[in-house]
C-alpha cells in the first residue's frame, strides 16, 4: 500500500487529490492537508468584492467531499519536510501543525511514499508597509473574507459618491506582484458597479500596476491576428481603459502606504504620491515558511526550496541574463531533482524566472511582474502529476510519465469587466503557449492561430457558466472528469 500526501486544497492540490483517488485502488491512501476546512473558488472572489456574490457562493466544506471520495482529510498547516525520514523512522515525512478544534497547535509527522506540495502562496502583505486590510490601509479580494469586507466598503463608497468626489485606486501593492489579471477584473467590475449606481461621474478610477505596459499581465503581453490585422494586447487593453475612462499608471512599484496616500516609484526614477479614498491593492506572493531537514536533523532547506520559499522542481535555475532565458528553462514534470517522490504544482513550484522582462528603478527598486501560475495551468499540473504518481505506484514507472510545461501548454482566461445578465462584459483571452517560445515562434513567441482576445457580453456569460461548472467539478459531482481543467 502506498500513501500519497497532498499539501493544500486549492485548484492544483484538490485536482491532484481527486484524480489520485480516481486512478488508485482503495488500498492506497490519499491524504490531503489544508489549513482551512473549506475550498475557495478564488477566480470569483472579485464578484464577492463588488457584492454580486456572497461568501457562501465561492466556498464549500471539504470534509464531506473527501469522506465520500475515500480521501483522508487533515486540517493543518504543513511547515517542515523530512524527505529522508528521521532518527526514529526512515520513512519520509511532512510535519504538520493542526488547526482544527481540539487539536489546534498540535504537531504531527505524517509519513508518505509520495508528497505533492500544492500549498500555494503566502500573501506577503508585509512586503510593503501599510499594505493590506488587516494591519494596513488598503483592501484585498484575495480571500472570501477580504472580498466581503471590500464589498462593504464599496457600498459605503457609493453612498459618498452621491455628494462627493472620490478617488478609487485599484492594482498591485508591490513591484514584484503577480495576478495583475485579478486587479484588472476588479477595476472594471468596480467601474461597472459605479455606473450602474449612477455615481460614476464623481469617481476618478486609477489602475496602478507594475506591468511594463497595459496588457502585459505578467506574461509579456500578447499579439493577436484579427480580420487579417495584427494587434497587441497593449492596444486592445488601452481601448477598454479609454472607453471606461480609467486612468492607468504603469511601471510602478508601491513602496509604502499611509492612510489615504500611496507612495510609489517609477522606472524613470520619480518618487510619487497618490491620494485615495478607496484602494484595493493585491500583495506580492512568497512561498510558505518552509523548512527541510535530513535524517540527522540538519537543515537542507536550500536544497529543496528556492530562497522565495517555493519548491525546486525540474526547471533550469542557472542564473543567466534575460536575453538567454528560453522556454526550455521551464519545468515539465514538477518533480524535485533531489528527492524523486516530492513534487510541487501550481504556485507552490519555484519558477526559473519571470516571463515579462524584469526592470528596476535607478534606485534599484524592482519593477518585475512575477509569472502567473494560477487557474487553468494549475489544474493541468495537478492532473498530470497525479497521473505520473499513479503510474509510478501501479506500474513501477521509474520516472514521471506525464508532463505539462507552461512553455508548451495553452491557457484560456476570461477576465470579467462587469457583472450583469444584460450589461456584463468580459475579456476572453487564449494564449499558446503561456511561456513564449521564441525558437518555435520567432515573430511573436506564441502561436497566432491559438492566441486570441475578444471582449463582450458573451464573455460574461462564459465566465458565469465557468463559475458553476468549476464549482460542480470541485465538488466531484457525477461526470466531473468531463469538465476540462
Amino acid at each position: 500500500m502506498a500513501r500519497v500526501v497532498v499539501l493544500g486544497a486549492g485548484v492544483s492540490g484538490h485536482t491532484a487529490a481527486l484524480y489520485l483517488r480516481k486512478l488508485l485502488p482503495q488500498e492506497h491512501e490519499i491524504v490531503v492537508v489544508n489549513p482551512k476546512p473549506t475550498y475557495n473558488w478564488i477566480p470569483s472572489n472579485i464578484w464577492v468584492g463588488v457584492g454580486k456574490m456572497g461568501h457562501d457562493d465561492v466556498v464549500f466544506e471539504l470534509g464531506p467531499i473527501y469522506k465520500k471520495q475515500g480521501i483522508t482529510f487533515v486540517q493543518g498547516k504543513a511547515f517542515a519536510l523530512w524527505p529522508e525520514g528521521d532518527a526514529d523512522d526512515a520513512r519520509p515525512a511532512v510535519e504538520v501543525e493542526h488547526t482544527s478544534a481540539g487539536r489546534d497547535g498540535e504537531h504531527e509527522k505524517i509519513r508518505y511514499d509520495y508528497v505533492i506540495n500544492a500549498t500555494g502562496p503566502k500573501l506577503n502583505f508585509g512586503a510593503t508597509p501599510g499594505l493590506g486590510p488587516d494591519a494596513g490601509n488598503t483592501l484585498s479580494v484575495c480571500t472570501p473574507d477580504h472580498a466581503t469586507e471590500a464589498a462593504g466598503r464599496l457600498a459605503e463608497l457609493k453612498t459618498r459618491l452621491r455628494t462627493q468626489k472620490q478617488t478609487v485606486v485599484i492594482g498591485v501593492g508591490h513591484g514584484t506582484c503577480t495576478c495583475e489579471g485579478a486587479a484588472f477584473e476588479y477595476t472594471f467590475n468596480v467601474e461597472h458597479e459605479l455606473r450602474e449606481a449612477g455615481v460614476r461621474q464623481n469617481a476618478e478610477i486609477v489602475y496602478l500596476t507594475n506591468e511594463n505596459e497595459l496588457g502585459d499581465f505578467g506574461v509579456g503581453g500578447m499579439q493577436f491576428e484579427q480580420n487579417g490585422y495584427r494587434t497587441s494586447s497593449e492596444l486592445w487593453t488601452q481601448s477598454l481603459f479609454r472607453e471606461r475612462g480609467v486612468r492607468a499608471i504603469t511601471g510602478a512599484a508601491v513602496t509604502s502606504i499611509e492612510p489615504g496616500v500611496i507612495h510609489y516609484d517609477q522606472l524613470d526614477g520619480s518618487h510619487n504620491d497618490l491620494e485615495f479614498d478607496f484602494a484595493m491593492l493585491l500583495p506580492p506572493f512568497k512561498g510558505n515558511d518552509w523548512k527541510a531537514f535530513d535524517r540527522e536533523g540538519e537543515d537542507i532547506t536550500s536544497t529543496v526550496f528556492a530562497p522565495s520559499g517555493f519548491l525546486k522542481v525540474d526547471a533550469d535555475y542557472t542564473p543567466k541574463p534575460y536575453e538567454e532565458w528560453t522556454a526550455k528553462d521551464w519545468p515539465r514534470t514538477y518533480q524535485n531533482p533531489t528527492y524523486r517522490n516530492v513534487f510541487a504544482v501550481g504556485i507552490a513550484f519555484a519558477p526559473p524566472h519571470q516571463i515579462s522582462k524584469p526592470r528596476a528603478t535607478p534606485d534599484g527598486v524592482a519593477v518585475a511582474p512575477s509569472p502567473p501560475r494560477t487557474g487553468m495551468p494549475s489544474g493541468t499540473m495537478g492532473k498530470v502529476v497525479a497521473k505520473s504518481i499513479a503510474d509510478m505506484i501501479l506500474k513501477g514507472a521509474p520516472a514521471p510519465t506525464h508532463s505539462a510545461s507552461m512553455s508548451e501548454m495553452a491557457a484560456a482566461c476570461v477576465a470579467s469587466a462587469g457583472h450583469g445578465f444584460r450589461s456584463g462584459t468580459a475579456a476572453a483571452m487564449t494564449m499558446s503557449p503561456v511561456v513564449p517560445d521564441w525558437e518555435k515562434y520567432p515573430e511573436t513567441g506564441r502561436d497566432l492561430k491559438a492566441t486570441k482576445g475578444e471582449i463582450g457580453l458573451s464573455g460574461h456569460w462564459v465566465k458565469r457558466m465557468l463559475h458553476t461548472l468549476f464549482i460542480y467539478k470541485a465538488k466531484a459531482r457525477p461526470g466531473w472528469t468531463w469538465i476540462p481543467e
